[in-house]
C-alpha cells in the first residue's frame, strides 16, 4: 500500500495535476461528465420513449457545452489543437443527430439519420474519454506541459480503439436497427 501511495503522490500512475485549471475547464470536465452518464443511458435504454427524450435533451445540452468549451481550452496546443478538430468532428455529428430529429427531415428516414448520427456522437465521446484517461495514466505529459510522442500514441490508441469497437458494434448491429426504424407504411 506504501508502494501505491508512494507512486500516486508522484504522478507515477496519474496525472491530475493539469485537469481543471480553469473556469472553463471545470465546466467542460462537469459537462463532460454528464454527457458520457446521458449517452450511455441513451444508448441503452429504448428509444423514442419519453425517458429517451427527457436523457437526450440532456445529453445534448451538455455536449454543446462540452464543445464550446473545448473551442475556449487552447492551453495544451498554444492554439488551435488536435482536439479541437475531434470538437469540430462533435458537433457535426451532434449536429447531423439533432437537425433530422428537430426537422423531421430527410423523410421518411429522419429517425435513422438522427439514431446513426446520435449513435456517432456518443461513441466520439467515449473516444475522447479513451483519450483524455489514456494520456492520464500512466503520466505522458512532459513536465513543461507540452505534449510529446507518447502523449499522441496513447491519445490515439485510446480513441482508435473505442471507435473501432464500436464500428464494430454499428456494422453488427446495423441491419436489426434498421428494421427497427424504418419508417412504416
Amino acid at each position: 500500500m506504501r508502494f501505491l501511495a508512494y507512486h500516486c503522490r508522484h504522478r507515477a500512475f496519474v496525472n491530475f495535476q493539469h485537469l481543471v485549471t480553469s473556469a472553463t475547464g471545470l465546466i467542460h470536465l462537469l459537462a463532460s461528465v454528464l454527457a458520457v452518464v446521458a449517452g450511455t443511458f441513451i444508448l441503452a435504454l429504448p428509444k423514442g420513449t419519453r425517458l429517451h427524450r427527457r436523457i437526450g435533451r440532456v445529453y445534448a445540452v451538455s455536449m454543446v457545452a462540452v464543445l464550446i468549451t473545448a473551442f475556449l481550452i487552447y492551453r495544451l496546443f498554444d492554439g488551435w489543437g488536435m482536439f479541437h478538430w475531434a470538437a469540430l468532428a462533435a458537433t457535426l455529428t451532434l449536429l447531423g443527430g439533432m437537425i433530422p430529429i428537430l426537422t423531421r427531415w430527410p423523410r421518411p428516414h429522419y429517425v435513422v439519420w438522427h439514431f446513426c448520427f446520435m449513435y456517432w456522437s456518443v461513441i466520439g465521446l467515449y473516444g475522447a474519454l479513451a483519450s483524455e484517461i489514456a494520456v492520464r495514466i500512466p503520466s505522458v505529459v512532459m513536465e513543461s506541459g507540452i505534449p510529446n510522442r507518447t502523449f499522441y500514441m496513447m491519445a490515439g490508441i485510446g480513441t482508435a480503439l473505442v471507435m473501432l469497437v464500436g464500428a464494430w458494434f454499428f456494422i453488427k448491429m446495423l441491419p436489426r436497427w434498421s428494421r427497427q426504424f424504418a419508417p412504416s407504411g
